[in-house]
């Protein structure tokens, strides 16, 4: 009898992980790229070098005077912030937290922590699996895959780990323990690949008091049924940009619910300012947003919980006037105090789609629970098994980044790092 505490962790399988961003100062993220090029201007058009100072918010890791080369892949300027002028750096979609997408700017004199070696794997191939630090008695996925880089930020305080699927560019050397894969496809008679697994972990992965665990079921047709079940996880949960069956590819098909349960725009949102207070009517299935009303919102989407929080409150709270809980407004004259005097329309369309992928990942939550106790109750690929056959522990060499040797990158003012 296979015993659940032996399922193999998470971090045995993908060995190699990077700690969360550390930003070091809030204003560096916002919701919408107009407001972190609105802040770029406040900061270089500073009066002086003490207002640019106060603006900047210097730490250990970065004052205006630091030294810091590019990040992998971004063409941002590298002299330093006392002098720096000129446009704004081109801001890029992030994944922030479980379920938000915002903006960063992506410029390295910035940022005390920004992790270039995600940046350096991070392609149009790449997906990044983030895993989640439990919270007791809060509901919510172990895990959740992206195909942007992630800031790897949770909610709840409980800092997760970043697990790239890949270790070089172009879905180059999966970050998998070396031998696991084929001793995967003997065990099953199948063919197992990097795109199969991640499916696999995706609706099986599980919280544990040692870490994330991921039961590797030894039977076929249990097999085929979660990686089937895991990729429209992965497909739901990055938004339509993770085609099934083609890891890092896309379908051109965004997310979208049965015609007559499609949430929609009852009543507009205020014409003028940021909604004030949200909240949310389980009678009506309404979504209550200022004077605005959106509906139907299932009870599952408004109630899904990832990273310790429910995902929506914290979506909205970081959108409008109400305070996230367990934070503070921005000080008055701030950076981070910069934000959009009205409510975009960018933003509904975002709020729309998110509320459809949390109704849609709710209703696959019985099929997910459903399979984690036939494979728990079924043959199982044990950690012990892995042991004996010499692919757990992973090698040294795989808990750390590879090597990109022809990979360019200017360092501070204006020199080029080779790797």
């Amino acid at each position: 009898m296979t015993a659940k505490q032996d399922a193999p962790r998470l971090s045995d399988l993908m060995p190699w992980s990077v700690a969360p961003l550390r930003l070091g100062r809030s204003w560096v993220l916002a919701p919408d790229p107009a407001t972190l090029r609105a802040r770029w201007a406040a900061l270089v058009d500073a009066e002086d070098a003490a207002a640019r100072e106060r603006l900047f918010r210097p730490s250990r890791a970065r004052t205006l005077h630091s030294a810091v080369g590019q990040l992998p892949g971004q063409a941002t300027p590298t002299e330093r912030l006392h002098r720096a002028s000129g446009p704004c750096p081109e801001p890029v979609r992030v994944a922030h937290g479980p379920f938000d997408q915002q903006w960063l700017l992506p410029d390295h004199r910035l940022i005390d922590g920004a992790r270039p070696e995600l940046w350096r794997v991070a392609d149009a191939r790449q997906l990044f699996v983030v895993e989640w630090g439990q919270v007791p008695q809060v509901p919510g996925p172990a895990v959740v895959c992206s195909t942007l880089l992630p800031d790897g930020r949770s909610p709840a305080g409980r800092p997760g780990r970043i697990r790239p699927l890949y270790r070089r560019p172009g879905g180059q050397e999966p970050n998998l323990a070396p031998g696991l894969l084929a001793l995967l496809a003997r065990r099953l008679d199948r063919p197992a690949g990097p795109a199969d697994l991640l499916a696999w972990l995706a609706v099986s992965a599980q919280h544990s008091p040692d870490g994330c665990t991921v039961p590797l079921t030894a039977a076929p047709e249990l097999w085929d049924r979660g990686v089937a079940l895991g990729e429209r996880l992965l497909w739901l949960g990055t938004r339509g940009a993770c085609a099934p069956g083609a890891a890092g590819g896309s379908s051109g098909e965004r997310p979208r619910m049965p015609g007559g349960r499609r949430p929609y725009v009852r009543s507009a949102l205020p014409a003028r300012g940021l909604p004030q207070d949200f909240g949310y009517d389980p009678e009506e299935e309404a979504l209550l947003l200022g004077g605005g009303r959106i509906s139907p919102v299932p009870r599952g989407a408004w109630d899904f919980h990832a990273g310790g929080v429910r995902v929506l409150e914290a979506w909205l709270a970081e959108r409008t006037g109400a305070a996230a809980a367990g934070t503070e407004a921005p000080e008055a004259g701030s950076l981070a105090a910069l934000r959009p005097a009205n409510w975009p329309q960018e933003w509904t369309s975002e709020l729309l789609e998110l509320i459809t992928v949390l109704a849609l990942l709710d209703e696959l939550r019985p099929e997910c629970e459903e399979l984690r106790e036939r494979t728990t109750d079924g043959p199982q690929l044990t950690a012990g098994e892995l042991r004996a056959a010499g692919i757990l522990p992973a090698p040294v060499s795989a808990h750390r980044p590879a090597s990109v040797l022809d990979h360019h990158e200017e360092g501070p003012e204006g020199q080029f790092a080779l790797l």
